[in-house]
């Protein structure tokens, strides 16, 4: 039997069961997503949002440390600290570190946000600018925030890698990510839904290793390579489930690959 989606009408019900599973307020608490759960001012929830998912590869439990770190590094107030603060403030985030993120790309990242809020009132801008209402997906806007972000001059050449761009073929997971956080709203409450000018349909699938290997477990995901051209593979996959809301099955895909019982929840 066949969904009016053109899946198999039994993996359509499965995912959508499976999402409900993980999309819920629960999921919050163990996943980095609860940084910027902290906050209500929108542009807080931006500022933890970017940086905390900018950080979030390795161990959950660490990346929500770390991020918490530096809400502590901000005195409780990114928005303030960013906006406000003087060099000398900065010299307490020499000794932060997660992996390969180091000081240097640290005072970067305060150099860059200073810049760009004291000029704009929202992050969205800085994404949402470079992409045209008509484009399927993000493609454009992380091409163009890619450039923006390094585009002031003493940009380190290492804090590069930090910054994914399609440019390079990257699957992009960290800003596809945030954009997820930042652009997707329904009444579960854990995407918070605060962007208006990138439409949910033209979100694309935060794609990782464990997303990787469910969906190609399930048959949706054939491309051999993990880059830039399975996120738009698997993303279209998605799109025949649900094409308003395809990124609400990296719920279902992320759920399985790492907090399910990945043999129980497969069929």
């Amino acid at each position: 039997m066949e969904s009016h989606f053109g899946m198999p009408a039994d993996k359509l019900e499965f995912l959508d069961q499976i999402v409900q599973v993980f999309n819920n307020p629960s999921f919050i608490e163990n996943d980095p997503i609860c940084i910027p759960h902290i906050f209500t001012r929108k542009q807080d929830i931006e500022i933890m949002g970017f940086w905390t998912a900018m950080l979030a590869w390795g161990q959950r439990k660490t990346i929500i440390s770390k991020a918490n770190e530096l809400h502590e590094l901000m005195d409780g107030a990114p928005y303030e600290f960013i906006t406000q603060h003087e060099e000398k403030d900065r010299r307490r985030f020499l000794h932060f570190r997660h992996r390969t993120f180091q000081p240097d790309d640290c005072l970067y990242f305060l150099t860059f946000l200073q810049e760009y809020y004291r000029q704009n009132d929202s992050l969205e801008d800085a994404f949402s600018r470079f992409l045209p209402a008509d484009d399927q997906h993000v493609e454009k806007a992380l091409l163009g925030f890619h450039d923006l972000f390094f585009s002031l001059p003493d940009a380190p050449q290492r804090t590069r890698k930090h910054i994914a761009t399609p440019r390079k073929k990257a699957t992009c997971k960290r800003l596809n990510m945030f954009l997820r956080w930042m652009v997707r709203q329904d009444k579960t409450g854990v995407d918070f839904g605060i962007w208006t000018k990138i439409r949910p349909d033209q979100l694309l699938i935060p794609l990782d290793v464990h997303v990787d290997r469910v969906a190609r477990r399930l048959g949706l995901l054939n491309r051999k390579q993990t880059d830039w051209q399975a996120v738009l593979e698997l993303t279209d996959a998605l799109r025949r489930f649900d094409p308003k809301d395809p990124v609400k099955y990296d719920f279902a895909l992320f759920g399985m690959g790492v907090l399910g019982k990945k043999d129980d929840l497969l069929f």
